[in-house]
């Protein structure tokens, strides 16, 4: 069996299909295509699929379906190929898991580069859990085998579990990327670019708000009111700390 990764492209239009894989190919992936989402969700539960590149336009159910469905079971990074252009459709797809978007028409050599930057900060490790990536440039501290802990939240980057109150929290790959960055450093204050620096990559020319989309829905899940928080702190013009502390 081949040790390339799997990415699955789910989208209607045959010559995207086509073009995408090809340039997959040529890339080292292995291309799997799926016109429609029963067939894109077959083929993940039949396939080890490491990557889904997803049309929000699809002719049996939407994209946003198909996500949703994949995120009540898996982490996969999800890149999201739409021709919504509008802001509120981008932040849409984010908040229900994607990673990251490319809009039609959009360049195959960019696409790859998103790909490639998605595989890298999520590695499965040999009991195929997800091991925590180090981020490119940092301070030489290494916190990827340390558990993590404030009050009664607790977050373990060795084996990417999270819990509150004892009870495992269900966070996306990148929500769980960002709250043990926080965490890692209590009190220091990180920028959106340094966190999207941390879960992209340095050559990731990211969407901003989408920081704020994660940090919205991590802050959901901790029950962390943002009038009064007690975990995530927003400090306004430069970026988000975890409350309390000392760096």
């Amino acid at each position: 069996m081949s040790n390339k990764p799997r990415v699955l492209v789910v989208d209607d239009e045959e010559k995207i299909l086509e073009l995408v894989k090809s340039y997959l190919d040529a890339s080292g992936y292995t291309g799997l295509c799926a016109k429609n989402g029963r067939e894109g969700m077959a083929l993940f539960e039949k396939e080890n699929v490491s990557l889904i590149l997803l049309d929000l336009m699809l002719p049996d159910f939407s994209g946003e379906e198909f996500c949703r469905k994949i995120r009540e079971f898996s982490d996969v990074p999800i890149i999201m190929i739409t021709a919504k252009v509008d802001e509120e459709s981008i932040i849409r797809g984010l908040k229900i898991g994607a990673d990251d978007y490319v809009c039609k028409p959009f360049s195959p050599r960019q696409l790859m580069a998103r790909v490639e930057a998605a595989l890298r900060h999520f590695t499965p490790n040999l009991q195929g859990e997800l091991s925590l990536r180090k981020p490119g440039r940092r301070d030489g501290r290494d916190n990827a085998e340390k558990i993590l802990s404030y009050d009664d939240l607790t977050v373990n980057p060795g084996n990417r579990s999270a819990s509150l109150k004892g009870k495992t929290l269900a966070l996306t790959r990148d929500e769980f990327n960002i709250l043990a960055l926080l965490m890692s450093r209590q009190a220091k204050i990180f920028t959106r670019d340094e966190i999207l620096e941390h879960i992209k990559g340095d050559e990731y020319d990211g969407f901003d708000r989408s920081v704020d989309t994660h940090i919205k829905n991590l802050r959901a899940k901790i029950g962390d009111d943002p009038r009064a928080p007690k975990y995530i702190v927003t400090i306004y013009g430069m970026g988000y700390r975890f409350g309390g502390g000392n760096d």
